[in-house]
């Protein structure tokens, strides 16, 4: 089957040769083509841009230039050029990384990755008809699906197309022909379909929205729009309202609502003063996604402004602004001190109480939201607490997507951009402050609307041939297909007995120059739509080339390139390549040729240069073209700049040596913080470096030297840091002494050019851990003196410490002291802690208190506990460590925990009791334990809580294992919840039995077990038992003892006859036998006795011989009735019993022997 008669036409992205040289001269001396083009087939080779022609950004000027001129350069290719001018490829020598080897691949810019796409795109694109040969119509240009437009201006909805002959159009609106000729407001652009709606006359626009959609038309089809849908934009005034003011307790959260009329498109929303100031947006007040304005908590310097509302309009570039709140916040602290916005406990200063988290929004602790796929999804939670809180973000069962997810909105709000099936699933948001956390669990579903698997191509066929159109979607949910033929219903179109439908494709067979139209695929689900055109097209040419000819190419060493050689031609001509004028064809190995007639050279050598032809044939004709191809050294910095540090007024020098090949022309330039240096009088700029004198602050950032010709280029980049550390601070002065505070002040040391962002005041105790500084408190760079709180009975010394961007100072000289009286401790330990060591012990464990909290001398504590909801009194002893163990203790018992800092001043608060538990035990064994078994398949197991947990339960542990008889199975462990108290057991062998041991588990570790064995499954025990019974040892023994038992009284009762009882004998010599006697199979004769009787139980054969059962190794027939049965045990219950016939035996004329059995009975 052959189809596609186009190789690309000229002027593709990718599709083009180089410039031959740098200068004009160069260029006609070297090359007889009148114009070049940039290959857009870039290489990213080692981190370094090699492009297989010039297109870098020395030589971009050049080359547009030359394009321009001959008016060939297509609006993609002017694109890429445009990319190409702010290239910035591989970095060396960053100032993070620090000096980085050349041969290490750095990622190349996000362009390169664009412009390889759109090489292979052009290697497999969408077939091109020259447009000298007649084709259907094909959409070029059209309005976007959803179309809002200016009221003010007049309404454009675009529709080109191109086609030969050149297409008519016609409209049709909400699915209905659209008469223009009818509206004297509306017309149609020449050679074009775009309409143009004209208000100058009057009208209303919103007269005119709807669907629409535009055909074009000539005589070998129809191709068909997308629906546009026109809306009309919207910008509605806000509703009057007269607002109270909103009256709310500091600390309490806020919510000032903005509810924005709605608009088309909606408005930007952003908040103000009516004075028309922005609000100052923290963690504590924030827009949400809403527009709505949240306080965390209301502080009193909040009510200093009023908050209006503000929504832009972006068509009509209007603001419209909402009547303002006032807020008027109730405080237990009136004076709004503004020392107290820095305190290091600002709410409680205030005499705000501190609240755990809550959410704002969204309410409650789920919820879920859809998005589309490809759309950005946005997750906020917003929440309310004292003192704000902390919104950190999770994905459950994974992370989130690094490349796509940013936060926003002060970590308010998650955005993930680009989204795909992958991202479905449950985020969720933690808010958290000291107070406690909760968390908000998201749950995302991603849908999607239609998005091409397979987009149908234009056909192009030679009469009698074959081929086929194939449309394939996704979405979510899964989308339907439609084939239409001209802007009609496939099933509505005249029957083509060429043309068969297979649900999402169309095969033609021997196709005819009247199967020539325009098909559509519609493929549409819940949230969208996708349209695409595809014409087929029946011709007869020969082959031809699309591309100039004899073109030059020059490209570096050890490249990938692509030669380019566009060709058209019906039936699909055969194209083939040759290197100077060589008969063989030029495939494989190094050389790849694509679908499009474009040969790869996957890696040039020198002695790939050369001149390459390639032919194209069909049964037509043949066409050729020729491409000569030229081979360069790449450029190289082979010794780069390094990384330098430098201190103020030295000289630095950056080194940047280069290889390049001798036919290009190098240019080298310097860039600093990737901006193009300026080399002022301080600077020298030679051949392989740049030297720096007098090296000042602004001298510091990232210089990259750029190594370039007019085909690649090579970068190395190295950081500068000039040393400017702040001096240390002087002249501290302590005043304003008071009992718990005290300002500190001093002077600033020089900043070095690098300003002062921070100070740290720390201190010194000379008690508790002289010669130990501690950092105090911080404060900006832009103050000299701080009021410092102090603690009771401490002897205090200060220093400061200035920060900047390039370090810290040396700490100043220290204060003289100032001690402050002492007082009772006015907190205790915090994390007390009562944890059993061992089974019968509990140790009470605090975090110490320091030398600012100690208050005074002989820092101790008293511990106190008792036993929980008893009425016992209180145990306490005076302790002067951070641990006392409580001995001779129940097993985990709750106790009533207090630990109250003492000094001899006085004692602390009364503190609060805290739980703790003495040590743990093992637990007693689990209550109730049940097997039960429904059926043969499952087993059910069920059980109590133990009596005595005698801890923390953790779980349970069930042993069990499979046992038929004396075989048994693999062990297998099954760990359980502590909550849990019910298991199944899936049987593998529906005849073996099952036994379980289950035990709890504590911290200590495992308790008493209890075991329970399954019942034996119904009318199996006794098949099973007998099955087994054979093997058994004990039964082997009674075999043994019967058999010779047995044997014991066959040798009795034959001892017995011999003595004398009656035994007639035949004569044998003088009487022949008779037919009727009878006789052993052996050979012996039976001995008989006419007045004997068979014993009582006995059962006779025939011939007058005891006759066994089928087995004697069966016990059963031992048993009378058959009832003789074992224990579970294996053991026999029954006795011994000789087993009767079932029916008389016939002819017991002859003689019996007696039965072993009965002469047991006889001797007894």
């Amino acid at each position: 089957m052959r189809r596609l008669a186009a190789r690309g036409a000229a002027g593709d992205a990718g599709e083009v040769a180089a410039p031959a040289a740098d200068s004009s001269d160069s260029a006609q001396s070297r090359s007889p083509s009148p114009w070049r083009l940039i290959d857009l087939c870039a290489i990213w080779d080692a981190g370094v841009y090699l492009p297989s022609a010039a297109c870098n950004r020395a030589s971009s000027g050049v080359a547009r230039k030359r394009l321009n001129e001959a008016e060939k350069l297509s609006s993609v290719q002017e694109a890429q050029l445009k990319r190409l001018e702010v290239t910035r490829p591989r970095v060396l020598g960053s100032r993070e990384r620090g000096q980085v080897p050349r041969m290490a691949r750095q990622p190349p810019p996000p362009w390169v990755h664009a412009a390889f796409l759109l090489c292979l795109l052009s290697l497999g694109g969408a077939i091109e008809i020259p447009m000298d040969l007649t084709q259907p119509p094909t959409i070029t240009k059209q309005s976007v699906k959803d179309h809002i437009v200016d009221p003010r201006d007049n309404i454009l909805i675009e529709c080109e197309a191109k086609g030969n002959p050149a297409p008519s159009f016609h409209w049709t609106r909400n699915s209905r022909f659209f008469n223009i000729a009818k509206d004297p407001r509306v017309s149609m652009r020449r050679r074009s379909g775009t309409l143009v709606i004209d208000f100058r006359s009057g009208g209303r626009p919103e007269e005119y929205e709807g669907e629409y959609q535009c055909f074009a038309r000539n005589k070998f089809g129809t191709a068909l729009s997308n629906r546009i849908r026109l809306q009309v934009s919207k910008s509605p005034l806000w509703p009057k309202e007269n607002l109270d003011p909103v009256v709310v307790q500091e600390g309490a959260p806020l919510t000032l609502q903005c509810n924005p009329p709605p608009g088309l498109p909606s408005p930007v929303i952003f908040w103000m003063s009516s004075s028309m100031e922005p609000i100052t947006q923290d963690k504590r007040v924030s827009q949400g996604h809403n527009g709505d304005l949240y306080f965390s908590n209301v502080m009193l310097q909040d009510m200093q402004t009023d908050y209006s509302c503000n929504a832009r309009f972006h068509f009509t570039h209007t603001i419209q602004q909402k009547n303002p709140f006032t807020l008027k916040v109730l405080t237990n602290h009136p004076y709004n001190d503004s020392s107290l916005r820095n305190h290091p406990d600002m709410y409680s200063a205030r005499g705000v109480a501190e609240r755990t988290p809550s959410f704002m929004y969204p309410q409650g602790t789920a919820s879920s939201q859809m998005v589309l796929r490809g759309m950005d999804l946005l997750l906020e939670c917003i929440a309310s607490g004292v003192p704000t809180p902390d919104i950190a973000w999770y994905k459950k069962g994974g992370d989130l997507p690094s490349d796509k997810a940013k936060f926003e909105n002060f970590n308010k709000a998650l955005r993930i951009t680009n989204v795909s099936e992958e991202d479905s699933g449950e985020y969720f948001c933690l808010a958290s402050n000291k107070m406690g956390s909760i968390r908000h669990t998201i749950s995302v579903r991603v849908k999607a609307a239609p998005y091409w698997l397979d987009e149908p191509k234009n056909l192009i066929l030679a009469p009698g041939e074959d081929g086929r159109l194939v449309c394939r979607a996704n979405g979510n949910p899964k989308p339907t297909v439609q084939w239409m033929v001209n802007g009609e219903p496939l099933q509505s179109a005249p029957p083509n007995p060429n043309r068969e439908v297979a649900g999402d494709t169309i095969i033609f067979r021997d196709t005819q120059i009247s199967s020539r139209a325009v098909y559509q695929c519609n493929t549409s689900n819940e949230h969208g739509y996708l349209l695409a055109n595809a014409f087929v097209s029946v011709l007869d040419v020969p082959p031809r080339m699309l591309s100039p000819r004899n073109q030059l190419i020059r490209v570096i060493l050890y490249n990938r390139t692509r030669l380019d050689c566009p060709f058209f031609g019906s039936p699909i001509p055969t194209l083939r390549w040759f290197k100077n004028g060589q008969g063989s064809n030029l495939d494989g190995g190094n050389y790849h040729v694509y679908e499009n007639g474009s040969l790869e050279i996957k890696m040039i050598r020198k002695e790939d240069q050369g001149i390459y032809t390639c032919v194209a044939t069909n049964i037509l004709g043949k066409a050729e073209n020729q491409v000569r191809l030229e081979v360069k050294d790449p450029t190289r910095i082979y010794r780069m700049p390094e990384d330098q540090v430098a201190k103020r007024g030295t000289t630095v020098q950056l080194e940047c040596r280069v290889k390049h090949d001798p036919s290009l022309k190098l240019t080298v330039s310097w860039l600093k913080d990737d901006e193009p240096l300026y080399i002022g009088n301080r600077m020298k700029k030679e051949d392989d470096s740049l030297t720096i004198f007098g090296v000042a602050e602004r001298d510091q950032g990232s210089y990259t030297c750029v190594a370039s010709t007019e085909l690649d280029q090579d970068l190395a980049k190295a950081y500068l840091t000039v040393l400017g550390r702040p001096d240390r601070p002087r002249d501290l002065e302590l005043t304003d002494l008071a009992e718990r505070s005290v300002r500190l002040t001093w002077i600033p040391g020089d900043a070095n050019n690098s300003p002062i962002t921070d100070y740290v005041v720390q201190f010194e105790e000379d008690q508790f851990q002289p010669g130990v500084w501690h950092d105090h408190s911080k404060y900006p760079g832009s103050v000299n003196s701080a009021v410092l709180r102090l603690s009771p009975y401490v002897n205090y010394q200060f220093r400061v410490i200035a920060i900047n961007e390039v370090g810290s100072s040396h700490p100043s000289l220290p204060s003289e002291r100032y001690r402050t009286s002492g007082a009772p401790p006015e907190s205790n330990p915090g994390d007390v802690k009562g944890e059993g060591t061992r089974k019968n012990n509990m140790e009470i464990t605090w975090t110490p208190m320091n030398a600012t909290s100690a208050f005074g001398p002989n820092l101790r504590y008293i511990v106190k506990w008792r036993r929980r909801e008893t009425r016992e009194a209180w145990n306490n002893v005076t302790v002067w460590g951070s641990r006392y163990v409580v001995g001779q203790t129940p097993v985990y018992v709750p106790y009533e925990i207090r630990v109250q800092a003492e000094n001899d001043f006085g004692k602390g608060p009364e503190p609060e009791s805290v739980i703790g538990y003495s040590g743990e035990d093992l637990p007693s064994a689990p209550r109730r334990f049940r097997v039960r078994q429904p059926n043969l398949e499952t087993i059910n197991l069920e059980w109590d809580h133990p009596e005595h947990p005698n801890g923390i339960m953790i779980g349970y542990t069930l042993k069990y294992v499979a046992f038929n008889g004396t075989k048994v199975g693999k062990q297998i462990v099954e760990n359980f919840s502590p909550n849990q108290t019910k298991f199944t057991v899936q049987r593998t062998d529906p005849v073996s039995r099952y036994r379980f041991t289950l035990s709890a588990r504590t911290q200590v570790g495992s308790g008493e077990a209890v075991t329970e064995e399954s019942p034996a499954p119904p009318n199996e025990a006794y098949t099973n038992n007998q099955a087994d019974i054979a093997t058994q040892g004990w039964f082997i023994g009674l075999m043994c003892a019967i058999a010779l038992l047995v044997l014991i009284l066959l040798i009795v009762c034959f001892i017995k006859r011999s003595r004398g009882g009656k035994y007639p004998v035949r004569e044998k010599k003088d009487v022949p036998l008779g037919p009727e006697d009878p006789k052993e199979e052996d050979g012996s004769f039976d001995y008989s006795d006419e007045d004997n009787k068979p014993l009582q139980g006995s059962q006779t054969s025939l011939d007058g011989t005891i006759k066994q059962q089928e087995s004697d190794d069966s016990l059963v027939d031992y048993g009378e009735g058959g009832e003789g049965q074992f224990n579970e045990d294996g053991s026999f219950i029954g006795q011994y019993t000789v087993k009767k016939d079932k029916e008389e035996t016939e002819g017991n004329e002859s003689s019996e022997a007696t039965s072993p059995v009965n002469a047991i009975y006889s001797l007894a």
